[in-house]
């Protein structure tokens, strides 16, 4: 990796854009604990569900095949292919802290989603956990995994592929919320809160990596012990001077 240097990035989220994605953390965790709290151990679709899944299943009744290919970006070779790219791509500019984000987002999306929530909550869909959906959580994640490393910090900016690209995955994300409704392998209410997860955690794990000492240890994993005690020594001679 001649000619690369890697260090923690600059921040993954500039400051206005900490407050929002504090906001919509917040709003993301009362959905999906509002969600939950409603549906908690029931195996039947409410009527916002049955308005809006009826006419998908009826539509992917006849190609099951073409909903299979919808729901596929989300399931595991995919996600983790996807994760992988994004996480090369950061290496080969010098973000750490965007390795890292695109790294963590979708374990940490599967491990909320499938050892906690979907136990805790304990609906079920033909007798299988259903909520939140899985496959609609990792794609959501993907999405503003993609979304916090492609926007810059002053998103009037930001060329129209940098825009573009973002809002196509969180289309992408639309396709296999449709798709997994049409499989009946969730109901859409699952989708909702499976996308507040994905999103709710790609802020969490941002404003994570933003914090100052989660940077000053990017900053020694990249640089190593000696950067560090390179700075610790200019720092001594700094205070020595007054």
């Amino acid at each position: 990796m001649n000619g690369i240097r890697v260090g923690p990035g600059r921040p993954l989220l500039a400051a206005p854009a900490r407050v929002r994605a504090c906001g919509l953390l917040a709003c993301c965790a009362i959905l999906i604990a509002v969600l939950g709290v409603l549906f908690a151990h029931q195996a039947k679709a409410d009527r916002l569900d049955r308005a809006v899944d009826a006419p998908i299943i009826t539509w992917l009744a006849g190609h099951q095949g073409l909903a299979a290919w919808f729901a596929a970006p989300a399931s595991q070779i995919p996600a983790v292919a996807l994760s992988a790219i994004i996480v090369v791509a950061c290496l080969l500019i010098g973000r750490l802290n965007g390795a890292v984000l695109a790294a963590a987002a979708v374990p940490v999306v599967v491990g909320l989603n499938d050892g906690l929530l979907k136990p805790l909550v304990h609906r079920t869909y033909f007798g299988v956990l259903t909520y939140p959906s899985g496959h609609t959580a990792t794609v959501f994640a993907l999405a503003a995994t993609v979304t916090v490393l492609l926007i810059p910090p002053r998103p009037d900016k930001a060329g129209a592929l940098r825009m573009l690209v973002p809002v196509a995955t969180f289309a992408l994300g639309c396709v296999v919320a449709i798709g997994v409704i049409g499989l009946r392998w969730h109901y859409f209410t699952d989708t909702v809160a499976g996308a507040a997860l994905g999103i709710g955690t790609v802020c969490g794990l941002a404003l994570l990596l933003d914090l100052p000492a989660v940077r000053r240890w990017l900053a020694w994993v990249s640089g190593g012990p000696r950067a560090t005690q390179g700075r610790r020594s200019a720092d001594d001679l700094l205070s020595a001077g007054g």
